[in-house]
């Protein structure tokens, strides 16, 4: 095999590559054998027609696309090892010849990575922010821990209120006849739900256990049932239970229950520590994208568009990862969305060449400080991983491979770049809107 390599505008590259006759008969004979069954030929038993016959009958090209597409994929990746190119798509692959005697020769065009040349990345501006947990806050939290710990009691001494759960039996008329499905029993309904159709909700808070309500309501235009689009509706209700959710008292015994803390103030002290960690992790996040924006802005670099649609293609390939695992597949997806799968890849164009912009930044930074990765650095990574993936280190690093292995330290190195342009961001207080003549009035 032999390779030429023709670099071209744009971060592209144009690879030449030349597979020989002797790997190309080879091909075309495990084609044959592969397909021999599928040819029927008189005075021969299937699957016993020699290759010259079937070539002679059908034109010696016959398995020439299965020998094809079967040293394609092993010949280009000798031919991009070779090339010594960092190449960061996936090839337009371009067959110019096939012939017996001379072999198979195809152009692979491909994405190359770009340079960057960097702009200010250090000191750059970003928007102060407030990481500090307000009492607001603080007691929201605790709120949703009440709400958690909120137990139903039976309320005996008073009419229903929103927000309870009354238990009903229920049926509706529509011009006095009874329709299907609009009689229930025992049911459960939680005043303010909406989870029943116009004011029917409203009209039982005020109302005892035992009474019986006359509930009149309107379907609306846009009701599933045909018949009862629009239609007013009597429902004969019985109220045969209130309950209410009652909520603990948020003092000491509460933080004993929910929290390992003796006192409530222990217990807002953790909640207020657990908050501020959740504002700086936010805030941390924020810095970095707001001067990764602002030095991408600065800095200089061409991305080709193969570049940017296999970034796209790889993310869409994660987004049916994701949708696997919840019990779907991209077809119910797009389906479901109306979406095409070239729709689905232009949308996610823009936050592809987002995410490329960000990475090649990173990684020129990560160059230009001479960040490396120590063996302890790594093997804390690597201890991390085998914990995640309940595997011995060993086992990791031996199914990480040597490549594997430099694209962990090379995301470290990045991680790393990231931290410093973070650390290095100068805070600034956001300019606040000035007030018109009549606000300040």
């Amino acid at each position: 095999m032999s390779v030429q390599v023709e670099t071209m505008e744009k971060n592209l590259a144009k690879l030449t590559v030349q597979v020989s006759a002797e790997d190309l008969e080879k091909a075309v004979q495990q084609a044959f054998l592969k397909n021999k069954n599928r040819f029927n030929v008189p005075g021969f038993r299937k699957g016993k027609v020699p290759r010259a016959m079937i070539e002679k009958m059908y034109g010696v090209g016959v398995f020439y696309e299965d020998a094809v597409n079967s040293v394609i994929p092993e010949a280009y990746a000798q031919a991009s090892d070779e090339s010594g190119l960092e190449i960061v798509s996936r090839p337009e692959i371009h067959v110019t010849e096939v012939e017996a005697g001379k072999g198979v020769t195809f152009e692979a065009t491909v994405a190359v990575k770009p340079v960057v040349t960097l702009g200010q990345y250090k000191g750059v501006a970003v928007a102060k922010a407030d990481v500090e947990a307000t009492e607001e806050e603080i007691m929201a939290e605790i709120r949703k821990e009440q709400e958690k710990n909120a137990v139903m009691v039976t309320v005996e001494d008073r009419p229903a209120a929103m927000g309870d759960t009354v238990t009903i039996d229920y049926e509706g008329f529509v011009d006095g006849e009874a329709f299907p499905g609009g009689k229930g029993e025992d049911h459960p309904l939680v005043l303010g739900s909406h989870s029943f159709i116009d004011t029917f909700e409203d009209q039982l808070a005020g109302k005892n256990v035992g009474d019986d309500v006359d509930v009149n309501v309107t379907f609306p235009e846009e009701y599933h049932v045909e018949n009862l689009k629009g239609k007013p509706a009597l429902f004969k209700v019985k109220v045969k239970g209130i309950r209410t959710r009652e909520l603990p008292e948020i003092d000491d015994e509460f933080a004993g229950e929910v929290s390992d803390f003796e006192t409530l103030e222990e217990y807002k002290a953790s909640i207020k520590e657990a908050v501020e960690k959740k504002k700086a992790d936010a805030a941390k996040a924020r810095k970095e994208d707001e001067a990764l924006a602002k030095i991408i802005e600065d800095s200089q670099m061409d991305i080709p568009d193969m570049m940017v649609e296999t970034q796209a293609e790889n993310m869409l390939d994660d987004q049916a990862r994701r949708l696997q695992s919840q019990g779907l597949n991209m077809q119910m997806y797009m389906q479901y969305t109306g979406m095409t799968e070239q729709m689905m890849l232009d949308q996610l164009k823009p936050e592809a060449l987002r995410r490329i912009q960000a990475r090649l930044v990173l990684e020129a930074i990560a160059r230009e400080e001479n960040i490396e990765i120590s063996e302890e650095e790594l093997e804390k990574e690597f201890a991390a991983m085998a914990e995640a993936y309940n595997m011995d280190v060993d086992k990791v690093k031996e199914r990480m491979g040597k490549t594997g292995i430099d694209r962990t330290k090379e995301n470290l190195a990045v991680e790393k770049a990231a931290d410093l342009i973070v650390e290095q961001a100068v805070e600034t207080e956001e300019p606040k809107e000035e007030k018109s003549e009549e606000e300040s009035a």
